[in-house]
C-alpha cells in the first residue's frame, strides 16, 4: 500500500509536475487598473456626482426630520409639568413616532437594500458591464487567459508596466 503511493508520488513529480507548470508558463497574464479606469471615465464621474446628490437630498430629509423630533421633544420637555397625563401620553406618541420616521427614512435611503443602493446599482453597474465587455473582447483580441485587476491584488509587489492594458481598455470604451 505505501509502496502505491510513493509509486503514485514519484509519477506525479516526474511528469505531471513539469506539465502543471509549463500550462501555467504558456498563460498569458496581462493587469488591469479598474480604479484608473473608473476615475478616467467621464459616465463613471457623472454617475458618481448624481448619486452625492441624491444622497444630500434624502439626508437633508432626514435631517429636517430629525430636528423636528429633537423640536417636539425640547417643547414636551418644557410643557410637560402643565400638561395631563392623557396628554403626556399623546406628546410622547407623537415623539416616539418622529423618532421612528426619521429611523425608517435612514433604513429606506441608506440601508441595506435601499434606494441608494438601488440607484448606485442603476448608475454603476451598466458601466462596470462595458469596462468587462471590453476587457472581454480584448482578451479575446489579444489571445489573453487571465486578466487581473491590480488595483484589488493588495499581494502585488511589482508589476511591469508592458502588462498593465488599463489605457487600450480604455480606448475601446472611447475615453480619452
Amino acid at each position: 500500500m505505501m509502496k502505491k503511493s510513493f509509486i503514485s508520488i514519484a509519477l506525479f513529480i516526474t511528469f505531471l509536475a513539469p506539465m502543471t507548470a509549463r500550462a501555467a508558463a504558456n498563460q498569458s497574464i496581462v493587469y488591469v487598473d479598474l480604479a484608473y479606469i473608473l476615475k478616467n471615465l467621464p459616465s463613471y464621474e457623472s454617475a458618481m456626482e448624481q448619486l452625492v446628490l441624491i444622497s444630500r437630498r434624502w439626508q437633508k430629509e432626514i435631517d429636517a426630520a430629525q430636528q423636528e423630533a429633537t423640536i417636539m421633544a425640547t417643547n414636551f420637555q418644557t410643557e410637560q409639568i402643565f400638561l395631563t397625563n392623557d396628554m403626556v401620553a399623546k406628546k410622547e406618541a407623537a415623539i416616539a413616532d418622529k423618532e421612528n420616521e426619521v429611523r425608517e427614512l435612514q433604513r429606506r435611503y441608506f440601508g441595506e437594500g435601499g434606494e441608494l443602493e438601488k440607484k448606485r446599482e442603476a448608475l454603476i453597474k451598466p458601466i462596470q458591464d462595458e469596462i468587462y465587455a471590453a476587457i472581454q473582447e480584448l482578451a479575446n483580441e489579444k489571445n489573453i487567459d487571465i486578466v487581473k485587476d491590480r488595483s484589488a491584488d493588495p499581494s502585488l509587489l511589482y508589476m511591469s508596466s508592458k502588462l498593465d492594458v488599463s489605457d487600450q481598455i480604455l480606448q475601446k470604451l472611447g475615453a480619452k
